[in-house]
């Protein structure tokens, strides 16, 4: 009886010590690590069904961080060109030059206005002549037909658009001027358009992240049919779900892993090939103008919604068909 006490203690110190070690930290760690390793060289060993399926990902992941990365350089630039924008007060012809020197004295003295250039006739003429094209029609010309121009750039503090429109009234109303023009306004209009369209992003980025959830969640009940005899067999041994489970939820997060790097990659492509274009456009205009790439918070976001969205269409058909295989 002592013998038999003995035994069945020395059996529960040996249950129990494996327990504990099963459930210390550094044995879950160990556990899930050899899990992830082993879910990733199944992919591995699938290179080009993981590579399709990681592709679909990443060009869903990579079509709304294109558009937004596009609308957020739109913004930059139509914020620098806000910057620079001014007011266009045309002349009367009858203004000789000496007065509109006099009311460029005058208007600059005003506490709203920063900057304020006077662009001659001959001025204006030549500058269009460099960049029209044309020279050979304008030297055809009798007279200029060109106006005295003051270009008014507003003040920091007089820059928003009820300012700015109440200087061109003031503007408009001195007797020497013919036409007081705002160029702020296509700027505010391009504005409203960007506004509208960051909306259009966010819609079609959650309709892609659906998408998303429906290729993982596919994807992951073809390798569950394909595995159905292997789990029938682990589950008659004595396996958990928790267990079962395991490989098919690290192998959603690889493929949203890998799907958010190949976006990326598109994207930097793109942006890319992209760059030289728009900088000698905007060089045309007088300007100068880098395109942003995608920033490091963002590739973080990217690359944390792909292991969201993976995992989360893993566990959907991981909770819809694991269930359903039953040892008979």
């Amino acid at each position: 009886m002592m013998r038999a006490r003995r035994t069945r203690h020395q059996s529960l110190h040996h249950w129990s010590a494996t327990l504990r070690r099963m459930l210390s930290p550094r044995t879950w760690v160990t556990r899930h690590a050899q899990v992830a390793l082993e879910s990733l060289g199944r992919l591995y060993r699938n290179p080009l069904a993981t590579l399709m399926t990681a592709a679909v990902i990443g060009i869903a992941l990579a079509m709304p961080a294109s558009l937004y990365l596009l609308l957020n350089n739109l913004d930059r630039l139509s914020g620098s060109w806000d910057g620079q924008a001014s007011l266009s007060v045309f002349l009367k012809d009858t203004v000789p030059g000496a007065v509109a020197g006099k009311l460029v004295d005058r208007v600059r003295g005003w506490p709203e206005v920063a900057e304020v250039t006077l662009v001659t006739p001959e001025q204006a003429l030549e500058e269009f002549r460099q960049r029209s094209g044309f020279a050979d029609v304008l030297d055809t010309l009798d007279e200029n037909p060109l106006p005295t121009v003051l270009l008014v750039s507003p003040a920091q503090d007089h820059a928003d658009p009820q300012s700015a429109a109440a200087m061109q009234n003031r503007l408009q109303a001195l007797p020497e001027t013919e036409l007081a023009q705002l160029d702020l306004q296509w700027v505010q209009r391009l504005s409203a358009m960007l506004a509208l369209a960051q909306r259009g992003v966010l819609l079609i980025g959650a309709l892609l992240a659906l998408a998303v959830l429906l290729v993982v969640g596919n994807t992951i009940r073809l390798e569950i049919q394909n595995r159905r005899e292997e789990i029938v067999v682990t589950k008659l041994i004595g396996a958990t779900d928790g267990f079962i489970r395991r490989p098919f939820l690290y192998s959603g997060t690889w493929y949203g892993i890998i799907g958010a790097l190949l976006a990326w990659l598109l994207v930097e492509t793109g942006f890319w090939l992209l760059s030289e274009p728009v900088r000698q456009l905007v060089e045309l205009y007088q300007g100068s103008f880098q395109l942003q790439t995608l920033p490091f918070v963002l590739l973080l976001v990217l690359l944390a919604g792909g292991i969201l969205l993976g995992l989360l269409g893993s566990w959907l058909a991981v909770w819809r068909h694991l269930g359903a295989i039953e040892p008979s």
